[in-house]
């Protein structure tokens, strides 16, 4: 250290063994109207595994069980939460910010398509725009009284996921994965991004696990044994759910009524976020 020192590292070009690093505060705080209990991201390390199906169903489920619930839609690119929930209308605002839309039974929702002149137009954006949106869904959007608010989150490690780990609070991650060999290497991905940023994982949830014939009752393994068991170990994770492959479910979401499927599949992970938001 130079006897001239005067502690100011930022502005010093000297690579001294007592050099202290500044560390920038990323964090961004919601709208002043706002009032979220429990953040929780759902993440895949991939696209296609059903990671927006699930977001939808946990936020139904939750809904179901009492609790005001949101949805923050950050796959801007690809959203497809207004279309499971059947919503057309645009959202709206007022002289203190934005209102996000309400489904029937009472999630609210914000997306990029509830903004859009119509749901087909695509969003041609840079990396640093599509992450400067979902900021502006949290710092923007009035949400009131919100006891969980789920996001579905873009596959993948990038700008947005970076974004929202380091400007929102999240209070836990869920992973979303299939049974394919190549999960195993996706889901440490993402296990290790989580670990970079900090939150914990709540678990993993896998989807097109199997398919219940309804002629015999059997279960047959349509992409192969799964091995999300093997992975949950190799990382100290829980199994949250196993959902199948039902047509009745995709019939749902392309209909706009996720909110009337029928299935208790995540009845063990409210009880886990219960527990997170009682603490």
């Amino acid at each position: 250290m130079s006897e001239k020192c005067n502690q100011s590292c930022s502005s010093c070009s000297e690579n001294c063994a007592e050099r202290k690093e500044e560390q920038i505060d990323f964090s961004e705080k919601p709208h002043e109207m706002s009032n979220i209990k429990k953040v929780i991201a759902v993440v895949s390390g991939k696209g296609g595994v059903g990671k927006s199906l699930v977001t939808s169903m946990l936020a139904v489920t939750m809904n179901r069980g009492g609790y005001r619930t949101a949805i923050l839609d950050a796959d801007v690119t690809g959203p497809s939460i207004p279309k499971a929930f059947g919503i057309k209308e645009k959202a709206m605002g007022n002289e203190f910010g934005l209102l996000p839309v309400r489904s029937k039974t009472g999630i609210d929702i914000m997306s990029v398509n509830l903004l859009l002149k119509n749901d087909t137009d695509p969003v041609v954006w840079r990396g640093p725009i599509i992450a400067g949106t979902v900021k502006q869904f949290w710092t923007d959007v009035i949400w009131e009284n919100i006891d969980f608010m789920f996001i579905d989150m873009p596959p993948g490690t990038g700008d947005v996921p970076l974004t929202v780990f380091q400007s929102i609070p999240v209070d836990g991650i869920i992973v979303v994965t299939s049974p394919q060999e190549l999960v195993s290497m996706i889901v440490s991905k993402a296990v290790k991004m989580a670990e970079m940023m900090n939150i914990p994982i709540v678990g993993l949830v896998e989807n097109m696990s199997y398919f219940k014939c309804p002629d015999n009752g059997k279960e047959y393994q349509i992409f192969g044994d799964s091995n999300i068991e093997e992975i949950a170990n190799k990382h100290n994770l829980k199994v949250l759910a196993k959902l199948p492959i039902d047509p009745k479910i995709s019939a749902a979401c392309d209909k706009g009524m996720i909110e009337l499927f029928d299935g208790n599949w995540f009845d063990p992970v409210s009880k886990i976020l219960v527990q997170m938001e009682e603490k």
